[in-house]
């Protein structure tokens, strides 16, 4: 069946917003410039933790490991996009669409599964600081990492081969910016009943459990932080936290209103909400770290006057001794 679909269909078409042209000329701007700030910032992110050694701490490696996911989430769609905007006709290959829709998928479950471990993190760092050097080591902090990467791909790889099986009847015409499952499955002329499950299933233990560990984990610091005596370190608790919690915020909220807000009269607008979770929330992330992360941005003062590139540049690995079990 699988192999039918391969021969009958070699490439799709991409509405996007055909009937908006005026409107995709304005939204080809709009993302190029998103899109830069997005790749810059979180490639910036990267390097000042790679640079500077006080950002040789778990949180900061575990915030490496988002930017990084956010530069290859939109890379995987972006560029092809803005391309086709300029197209009358907007076309991609079998294997780019489903390459599209593996990394996509993929990389979406892996930040769900990544952010409640950064929260994790919190939790030690705030509730139990004198185990944290015991209970965030390097090797600890690489097994939650490749977990996290591993678990988001073998899901993807599951939909993927899932999606790919059911007969398309050579229907070809995609009506999204990008090859989201959704929108692929919608193509669909037989069965897709195991699919509706498998993706349910796989939203509940991907999506819905990590954010009620966040939850559970932002109970427990809570909890702790009311019980600090003096205003001061209520504030120093406050700020290790508050930049995840803003990610958090910023990543579920779109996703909500992404999948549980009622469906628009306008087809178009969910295509745009999507393309706002997909381009823009990535590029927010740089953003909440700068400004709410005293160390990243005396990390970026340093690299702006050249004292970090005068130094020797550390070796930055995981399971390094570099990198340091402090909490903060």
């Amino acid at each position: 069946m699988g192999k039918a679909n391969q021969t009958a269909v070699t490439e799709y078409v991409l509405l996007g917003l055909h009937e908006h042209r005026n409107l995709e000329t304005g939204l080809l701007l709009l993302c190029l410039g998103i899109y830069s700030v997005n790749v810059l910032g979180n490639a910036l992110l990267i390097g000042l933790n790679v640079l500077d050694p006080r950002l040789h701490r778990p949180m900061y490696f575990f915030l490496s490991n988002l930017s990084l996911m956010d530069i290859c989430g939109s890379s995987s769609f972006v560029p092809l996009m803005l391309v086709n905007f300029l197209k009358a006709q907007r076309t991609i290959s079998f294997p780019g669409c489903a390459l599209q829709m593996y990394l996509t998928l993929a990389l979406g479950s892996t930040e769900c599964l990544l952010l409640a471990v950064m929260a994790y993190d919190r939790y030690v760092a705030i509730c139990q600081p004198l185990r944290y050097p015991e209970l965030m080591g390097g090797q600890t902090c690489m097994w939650m990492a490749v977990l996290s990467w591993g678990t988001g791909f073998a899901n993807s790889l599951l939909q993927s081969i899932l999606t790919w099986r059911v007969p398309f009847c050579g229907h070809s015409v995609i009506n999204h910016f990008f090859c989201e499952i959704l929108a692929v499955l919608k193509l669909a002329c037989g069965d897709i009943t195991l699919n509706a499950l498998f993706l349910v299933v796989a939203t509940a233990v991907l999506s819905l459990a990590p954010f009620l560990l966040i939850c559970l984990s932002y109970v427990f610091i809570l909890a702790t932080i009311l019980r600090v005596p003096s205003a001061a370190g209520w504030r120093k608790a406050f700020s290790t936290c508050s930049a995840h919690l803003a990610v958090v915020v910023v990543f579920y909220g779109t996703i909500s209103f992404m999948y549980f807000k009622p469906k628009a009269k306008d087809p178009n607008l969910d295509k745009i909400i999507a393309l706002f979770y997909g381009v823009v929330t990535p590029s927010l992330n740089p953003i909440i770290y700068s400004l709410r992360n005293a160390e990243v941005k005396a990390a970026a003062i340093a690299l702006l006057r050249g004292d970090l590139l005068s130094r020797k540049m550390p070796h930055f690995c995981c399971c390094s001794p570099t990198l340091s079990g402090r909490t903060g």
